[in-house]
């Protein structure tokens, strides 16, 4: 089984930076698609940020240019980080990964139905 927990959320300004954290148990597999989504409450989950094996990584428009996901494959740990935080950007992340057993290359993914592990979840509040 893997487990993989989030960190890093809090309460910001506009306009701040924060970087969340995803710590992955282990590395099932040999190659994988992970991802960052967010929820708020009366809203579907939406896809923030995915990234693949080989560092392919894509972004929802409402994000492209300000965050940045990155994988430390030494750490096993998932990151993004948020830059000139918007008030829209309130919401629970939650990190997701799925890991296959072929070296085929995948492209990243923003589909959650895509993911077989989730964390709980970490709170960001963006305040003006």
């Amino acid at each position: 089984q893997v487990h993989v927990v989030e960190s890093g959320g809090d309460s910001v300004q506009a306009g701040e930076s924060l970087t969340l954290s995803c710590a992955v148990s282990r590395y099932p597999g040999n190659r994988h698609r992970m991802a960052w989504f967010r929820q708020v409450p009366g809203k579907e989950r939406e896809g923030v940020a995915g990234i693949a094996s080989g560092d392919d990584k894509t972004y929802a428009d409402s994000v492209r240019g300000r965050f940045t996901i990155s994988y430390d494959n030494a750490k096993n740990t998932l990151y993004l980080q948020m830059n000139n935080l918007k008030l829209e950007d309130t919401g629970m992340y939650y990190c997701a990964a799925v890991f296959y057993d072929n070296y085929r290359i995948y492209a990243p993914t923003l589909r959650a139905s895509s993911y077989d592990y989730w964390g709980q979840g970490t709170q960001v509040t963006v305040s003006s």
